[in-house]
């Protein structure tokens, strides 16, 4: 029997709805087979697509602020007039559709040709934008000079072998088996000719010569002029130094590559040992679980994830893959692997036929120290995400960077925040002088149990719980003298999208 088609949501605006009746901020409705939102924004009356582009959150269920509507889910932002993404993860417009006022009635017939992006003018636009990077924040940065009509010379230079890939999914549902290769891609391959991005695979950046604004490439003969450089470097896995740690079925989880080899040992697999419980440890985890393999996680831990989230998420964490089926061997490390047999620091011995090594990464500040780059555990940007040389731009993982919301100057690994950044220095190399005060966000996914993290709390001295954790139902505020410095939610992603707000309303 064929699967029944959803029906379309709400009521059919094109036979429109009494003003009277719409007395919310948004009215989830539908023209014909598509489901369409109206959103009241003060005196203005608005309609777009109800799902976000990136994964097809319902935007009914987000936040209105001003102009623009942000998804529940990641936290991407539209702007309502244009249906631009505004701020990542959504990197694809929304539609807009024509809204009508007939006496008291509120009608919508048709979709709006997609208007152009709001672009800011432009002090100045340099002839030669370098990229080096060909992950979250290079690939954004160089997807928003094009979206600011930005007509110089792109060059973006990856050491990847893949074009930018959608990286949360490699630990998430690509490795679980539930999503295609084809939903990987950031853009089909044709987007970077039509673009005129010169993306370079496989390549590799030796030096940069910042009195000759040159990049130097691998075997030193070839060199790429540049006005304005980005380093989006990111950061490499770490790799654990004990015997039998570069065996073939021991891996990492970084690349697309890595991925495709992990998923290749893992037919056939009957138990996996995965060494790290942290965020990307726990999400392969469970992703592997998903295969029918048995899962051991061993971890230095004595609480999963405690360092970020606290011991009462982390012990419900753990909680939550033990009723999958993981099991734990925390407060201990592997200390040599011998063909399937792993030993551990406490003397057990566990067979495996695969290895996951998730303990997390470093970035990679090799160029920027050898370009004589201001560092500092990361490279050293200002508020406009330049470094310490004119010029010279820094995004994504390497960038420490003075945040307006901890009051410090801080490093973050998140894809969300990559993008902005990303977003974000692209604006500057073409001198619209912008600073980077977006709140930290991100998102990890362990079963069907969605945690999302807003702020950056390195220490705190306080953690007030509103819910219930263990019903997975939840607001966790981490605060530092009273003041809040960030939030995890399950479940609660309306508040989460507030205390977003909240945060950056503080910090202006």
């Amino acid at each position: 029997m064929a699967d029944e088609k959803t029906p379309p949501a709400g009521p059919d605006l094109t036979l429109g709805v009494a003003l009277t009746e719409f007395t919310t901020e948004t009215l989830l409705g539908h023209v014909g087979d598509e489901d369409v939102l109206l959103v009241r924004s003060g005196p203005e009356l608005f309609a777009v697509d109800a799902h976000c582009s990136h994964y097809h959150g319902p935007l009914a269920e987000g936040l209105v602020v001003g102009e623009s509507i942000r998804c529940p889910w990641h936290h991407a932002c539209f702007d309502l007039r244009t249906g631009e993404a505004a701020r990542a993860p959504a990197l694809n417009p929304i539609g807009v559709w024509q809204v009508e006022r007939e006496g008291g009635r509120i009608f919508v017939k048709q979709k709006q040709e997609q208007p152009k992006p709001r672009v800011k003018g432009s002090v100045e636009a340099p002839g030669k934008i370098v990229i080096v990077g060909g992950g979250a924040a290079g690939f954004a940065a160089a997807e928003m000079l094009r979206r600011q009509h930005y007509r110089g010379s792109i060059v973006m230079l990856s050491s990847d072998a893949a074009a930018p890939v959608d990286r949360p999914n490699l630990s998430k549902d690509y490795l679980a088996g539930s999503a295609p290769e084809d939903w990987l891609p950031l853009r089909p391959d044709g987007f970077y000719t039509d673009a005129a991005i010169d993306l370079r695979l496989a390549t590799e950046v030796v030096a940069i010569d910042t009195k000759a604004r040159n990049v130097i490439l691998a075997g030193g003969k070839t060199v790429v002029p540049y006005d304005r450089l980005l380093l989006a470097t990111g950061a490499e896995p770490v790799r654990l130094p004990f015997p039998g740690s570069g065996l073939p079925h021991v891996h990492v989880l970084r690349s697309l590559a890595d991925c495709r080899a992990i998923i290749e040992s893992a037919k056939g697999a009957r138990r996996a040992i995965v060494i790290g419980a942290s965020f990307i440890g726990l999400e392969a985890a469970a992703a592997l679980r998903a295969r029918e393999i048995e899962v051991h996680v061993v971890g230095l831990e004595q609480r999963p994830m405690e360092r970020v989230l606290g011991p009462a998420m982390g012990d419900f964490v753990r909680s939550l893959h033990e009723q999958h089926g993981v099991i734990f061997h925390l407060g201990d490390t592997v200390t040599a692997i011998d063909g399937k047999r792993a030993t551990l620091k406490s003397g057990a011995v566990l067979e495996a036929d695969l290895v996951v090594v998730g303990v997390g990464v470093r970035p990679r500040l090799a160029l920027a120290e050898q370009a004589g780059l201001a560092l500092d555990r990361g490279v050293t940007v200002n508020a406009y995400l330049e470094t310490s040389v004119a010029g010279i731009y820094a995004a994504g993982d390497i960038a420490r960077w003075p945040d307006s919301h901890s009051l410090g100057n801080i490093r973050v690994e998140h894809w969300v925040v990559a993008e902005r950044q990303g977003q974000t220095a692209a604006r500057n190399m073409l001198g619209q002088r912008e600073p980077f005060d977006a709140v930290p966000f991100f998102w990890s996914q362990h079963y069907d149990v969605p945690i999302n993290y807003v702020g950056h709390a390195e220490t705190w001295d306080e953690i007030a719980i509103d819910g219930d954790i263990a019903a997975k139902d939840c607001l966790l505020r981490y605060k530092s003298r009273g003041r809040v410095l960030a939030v995890a939610s399950i479940y609660r992603d309306l508040a989460s999208l507030k205390a977003e707000l909240e945060m950056e309303k503080a910090t202006r």
